[in-house]
């Protein structure tokens, strides 16, 4: 079989590598408890204990493993790199081939919710028009994909493996979307504009991290208040991972309980729901304590937690060759979504002012910086409304 065809994939994970898991979490050496009030010294002890009980006694890792092979899952190697996808195709005629990419500290498991909703839109409230097919790899060193051998894998190195993904697919014409790392890849492909490739959505206005570019208006001052607040307070593992990555890869693939926290101390938004369902509150929508571990425990189970962390060093590489460059235009429609708990809110202007063909704006309802994974009806919804003049 050559490297290049598409192979089907199942997830296996042994009975040792889950004992192992257990045990390593039960020899856990803990630190006292931090000595405010809120997470502004990191991850709350009560939290992470919490999780790390629940992790050993209650939480089934099966049951993901179930739902990923009840899913067409498959292997390619592209650009020397095996990368591991999800593909549904859809049962209505005429449906629109869809790729969406996650990000840190995500993966696949943050998308398994849209599956049915954006496949089959009937089953969820919308008509048989609405229907996609849809494509969820792994980005390269994260989950089921292997890890590069080589430095060079940043989005604009991945944006033309997606684009051959498709083209392997058989898909002449397609979409894609993004948020977080994702937001990144799929603005480079908009930038590379490969053929086929239709138009695009983010949820994460990738452009404007580095500084507000105006501030003239009332919601842009508010958006980089915002801005500033996660670049004063909640940039730790960004700092950590777009210079250090192997330093940090070194607990992340020997303590569970490390890996967990890592990937906790996120955003502040996010780390207050995951830590409300572990610790008694309300689970905000999919983020449920399972669904929270089914995707850490990915990362553990496939050792990818250093991997993934090189994706923003490879990142920041490629953005400090590229500063005072100027970047290729967006030239296909773009979409944007605003998610009110996102970690800024993106306001229409900044958006206009990083892709002039911008054909869609919204500001949802309801959701942050997980939006598939929190909201993944209202998440459909807006894939449905952004491509439907595309069909």
């Amino acid at each position: 079989m050559s490297s290049t065809e598409l192979r089907p994939f199942r997830v296996d994970m042994s009975d040792e590598a889950i004992a192992d898991l257990r045990r390593r979490i039960a020899a856990m050496r803990w630190p006292s408890k931090e000595l405010v009030d809120d997470r502004s010294q990191g991850v709350q002890l009560a939290t992470i204990q919490e999780l790390a009980r629940y992790w050993t006694t209650d939480y089934d890792w099966r049951k993901c493993e179930a739902e990923l092979n009840a899913l067409p899952m498959f292997k390619t190697e592209i650009d020397g790199v095996d990368i591991h996808f999800i593909h549904v195709k859809s049962s209505h005629e005429g449906a629109l081939p869809l790729i969406i990419t996650h990000g840190w500290p995500g993966s696949v498991i943050e998308m398994l919710g849209v599956v049915g909703p954006l496949t089959d839109p009937t089953a969820h409230g919308g008509s048989a028009e609405d229907a996609f097919d849809l494509v969820l790899p792994s980005v390269p060193g994260y989950g089921f994909s292997a890890e590069p051998a080589e430095i060079g894998w940043n989005p604009g190195r991945v944006a033309p493996a997606w684009a051959e993904l498709m083209r392997r697919l058989g898909y002449t014409r397609y979409v894609a979307q993004g948020g977080d790392v994702g937001a990144a890849i799929t603005d480079a492909m908009g930038r590379q504009a490969p053929a086929g490739l239709a138009g695009i959505h983010l949820n994460l206005l990738v452009t404007a991290l580095g500084g507000p570019p105006s501030t003239e208006s009332e919601a842009e001052r508010a958006a980089a208040a915002q801005l500033a607040t996660f670049r004063t307070s909640g940039i730790g593992y960004l700092i950590e991972q777009n210079t250090r990555p192997q330093t940090i890869g070194y607990p992340l693939l020997d303590s569970p309980v490390a890996l967990a926290a890592w990937m906790l101390d996120h955003d502040t938004d996010s780390y207050y729901k995951i830590s409300r369902a572990f610790t008694g509150g309300p689970p905000s929508g999919g983020l449920t304590r399972d669904h929270v571990l089914d995707n850490i425990t990915t990362y553990w189970l496939t050792g990818t937690g250093a991997s993934a962390a090189r994706s923003y060093w490879e990142n920041a590489q490629a953005a400090a060759r590229a500063a005072g460059q100027a970047r290729p235009e967006v030239k296909l429609p773009v979409g944007f979504t605003v998610f009110p708990d996102e970690i800024f809110r993106a306001p229409r202007s900044w958006a206009e002012q990083a892709y002039s063909n911008l054909t869609y704006f919204n500001e949802a309802a309801k959701g942050g910086h997980f939006a598939a994974w929190e909201e993944p009806e209202l998440f459909a919804t807006e894939i449905r409304a952004v491509f439907k003049p595309l069909r």
